[in-house]
This record gives structure tokens, C-alpha cells and sequence, in this order.
């Protein structure tokens, strides 16, 4: 997290709202190997807790269950040129960015638990494919599905600690902020001069 207070996100609704519309991240633990992370997709569960599922094969798989994990969710960042300010000398180059931290503790899902996980996880993601017929799991063969669900393993992630960052230049005054936020996006980035323009 940023060490600038002004940055930190303390909005939890729109922290858990940016969270369900990436529904992708990091999830990092400290294990006896060294730290391991695995990037995976995540639902919420309820207000404060995470579902996912990790591989059994991960190296961070079998030290979740009762461990303390850190989720990152990234949103859209850029770099930043000082020309873009139009403020002469005295500025530096910086990079924009939107991110979510959240710590909790990890308990391990029982088999019925990830089954729900993965089928709250399709449902949301092949409603944003509408008007696309949704895929569901009755399409698959069952002992297709059996077999992939023992594959993974279901985590809940009890988030205990939320840390949000908005680093959008809001610093600056207004129009020298919307005037990089067009440099911003014609260099390519447009997510990030979306958030910018939209303090």
C-alpha cells in the first residue's frame, strides 16, 4: 500500500465491487519453502469472505488451510509523463495505478463447498456473456467434472484486513489531472485515465 494516506481506498463497498469485477488476483502466503503466490479467480462468498480454488499441485496448496493469505487484485495502471502536466520544471515522472489488498485468514473447503464455488463462479462470469446461453456444468460429462474438482482444492480467504490504493494524481489540481489523463490514454492506457477523470 502506498505510504501516502491520501491514496489509501477506504471505500470497503467499492473495494469489494472493484474485487468482483477483475475476479482475478494474487494470492500470497509465507510457507516453510519461502513465500509462494498463485494467481486464480475469486468469488465473494459473503461480505467479507473469498472463495477460490488453487491446484493440487501448487507449491502453496498444501500450507493454505489455517495460514494467513494476501490477495492482490490489480487494476488498470500507467506511467505517467511530468510534460503531461504542463506545469514546467519541478515534476517527475510517476505511475498511476488502482489496487486491493486483502488479509485474511485461509480455511480449506469441503468437496460439496468447492463444487458451489466453481458454480457461483460460471454463473457470474457467463452472465457478463449475455445474451450468450450460459455454460453450466450439466453440460459436462459427470465423472469429467468429478475428476477435474479433485484436481483443486477450495479455499475460503476470511478477510481480516483491507488496503486499498488510488493513486490517480489527485494530488494535483483538477485540470492539470484530466490533462494527463488524456496524455495518459493516448499513450494506450485507457483504463487507468478512465479512474483518473472519474475522482
Amino acid at each position: 500500500m502506498h505510504p501516502n494516506t491520501s491514496l489509501h481506498w477506504q471505500d470497503r463497498d467499492a473495494m469489494r465491487a472493484f474485487v468482483a469485477e477483475l475476479a482475478f488476483g494474487a494470492l500470497f502466503a509465507a510457507t516453510p519453502d519461502g513465500p509462494r503466490v498463485a494467481h486464480l479467480p475469486v468469488v465473494w462468498l459473503d461480505d467479507a469472505t473469498l472463495g477460490l480454488h488453487v491446484a493440487r499441485g501448487n507449491g502453496i496448496t498444501r500450507h493454505l488451510d489455517g495460514a494467513t493469505g494476501l490477495f492482490v487484485a490489480q487494476g488498470p495502471d500507467g506511467y505517467v509523463s511530468p510534460d503531461w502536466y504542463g506545469l514546467g520544471d519541478g515534476e517527475v515522472p510517476t505511475w498511476n495505478y488502482v489496487t486491493v489488498e486483502l488479509e485474511g485468514r485461509m480455511r480449506k473447503m469441503e468437496h460439496d463447498a468447492l463444487v458451489a464455488q466453481i458454480e457461483q463462479l460460471s454463473a457470474e462470469q457467463e452472465a457478463r456473456l449475455a445474451p450468450k446461453a450460459p455454460w453450466t456444468r450439466d453440460k459436462m460429462d459427470p465423472s469429467a467434472f468429478e475428476k477435474m474438482t479433485r484436481g483443486i482444492i477450495g479455499f475460503r480467504l476470511e478477510v481480516q484486513a483491507w488496503r486499498g490504493t488510488l493513486k490517480l494524481g489527485q494530488n494535483k489540481p483538477e485540470a492539470v489531472r484530466l490533462a494527463a489523463a488524456d496524455g495518459v490514454e493516448a499513450s494506450g492506457r485507457k483504463g487507468i485515465a478512465h479512474w483518473m477523470r472519474s475522482l
